[in-house]
């Protein structure tokens, strides 16, 4: 059961959140060598595919994104119960395939990543504890080097799962672009972390639910973004796709619904900002991490230099606010009702 907590306190979860840019920095720097040996024993991949759960699954929905955009390489999301509770066997040969776990424990994960191996694959374990099942069974062990994390709530292991992926898939591409804007990440998620998001809280406390959206790398933060509303603060939060969104959902936007859209400034960016601002018109109240809506909340943000880093600075200052927010709506965000760390699944 989650504990009830004076606003003012300190948590794991803040302190957490505090030592992100310090671990980005020590795998960035010290982490380097091995993820580019693990690219060269990678080769050429055909293509890619993930398996995961929660936060780690929304990391893996990132690094998607950015396979498919920077590398041209298709990324599929394996179901684990395919292997786990159904036995199939799915062709992978000439596929690298990512299993991204915090504890490298899950039953689940560790089936698929048996049965790929099986199939021919080339695995990846990117994992929060060296000494893992994952790390074992896995071609290749990628410990991301967050350090040990109290909060139930991930974040640095987040993080520095999507920064692992990154140095990864930029290594295998040969993408000095992404290496160098990934080089200067801690200094933006320093700055990311003071941004100040607290006007989202009024419009929030006063409906209860709220749509988050991006596009692209965009998407992937609006998951684990719905994800920390409904973990952290008890709040029902619904993830989508700005073009998505239009499909259907925008249907009940109407009377102060709240909308966080996370814009990212890349080619999905001018979209995202006019579906934030056709909500508004609606009568939602939306907030949003571009300058280019008419209509819409503008909420500061950090630039980095690159549109898929700007996303990560982007759940960064989202994660300081919701540290917040849970505070403030009394919840304790380092252990939230019925849940634990480490969840075993079959």
């Amino acid at each position: 059961m989650s504990e009830l907590l004076n606003p003012s306190a300190q948590t794991h979860m803040r302190q957490e959140i505090e030592e992100i840019p310090d671990v980005a920095n020590r795998l960035l720097t010290e982490g380097r060598a091995h993820i580019r040996d693990i690219a060269k024993r990678a080769g050429t991949p055909v293509f890619l595919a993930s398996v995961a759960r929660g936060s780690s699954d929304h990391a893996a929905t990132f690094l998607k994104y950015a396979s498919e955009i920077y590398l041209g390489l298709a990324m599929a999301s394996l179901g684990p119960s395919v292997s786990s509770i159904y036995g199939g066997k799915v062709r992978l040969d000439q596929a690298l395939v990512i299993a991204i776990s915090q504890s490298g424990a899950s039953p689940d994960i560790l089936s698929v990543v048996q049965s790929a191996k099986e199939q021919g694959a080339f695995t990846v374990g990117l994992t929060n504890t060296a000494d893992s099942k994952l790390a074992e069974l896995s071609s290749a062990a990628l410990d991301i080097g967050a350090g040990p994390e109290r909060s139930v709530a991930a974040t640095k292991t987040f993080v520095n799962s999507v920064v692992a992926g990154l140095i990864l898939l930029a290594e295998i591409g040969g993408d000095e672009r992404l290496l160098s804007a990934l080089a200067k990440l801690p200094v933006a998620f320093e700055d990311a972390i003071g941004i100040d998001w607290r006007q989202l809280a009024e419009p929030i406390e006063k409906r209860g639910s709220l749509y988050v959206i991006g596009r692209g790398p965009g998407l992937a933060i609006a998951n684990e973004a719905a994800l920390k509303f409904k973990e952290t603060c008890q709040v029902h939060a619904e993830a989508y796709s700005s073009a998505e969104v239009m499909h259907g959902p925008v249907s009940i936007v109407e009377g102060g619904y709240p909308i966080l859209a996370l814009g990212v400034r890349d080619a999905a960016e001018a979209g995202l900002a006019e579906a934030a601002d056709v909500m508004s018109a609606q009568g939602g109240s939306v907030y949003a991490t571009t300058n280019l809506v008419k209509r819409a909340h503008r909420l500061p943000f950090v630039s980095t230099d690159h549109a898929i880093t700007d996303a990560l600075a982007q759940i960064v200052s989202f994660y300081a606010f919701i540290e917040w927010f849970s505070r403030q709506r009394g919840f304790n965000p380092d252990v939230p009702k019925h849940l634990k760390k480490v969840t075993q699944t079959v």
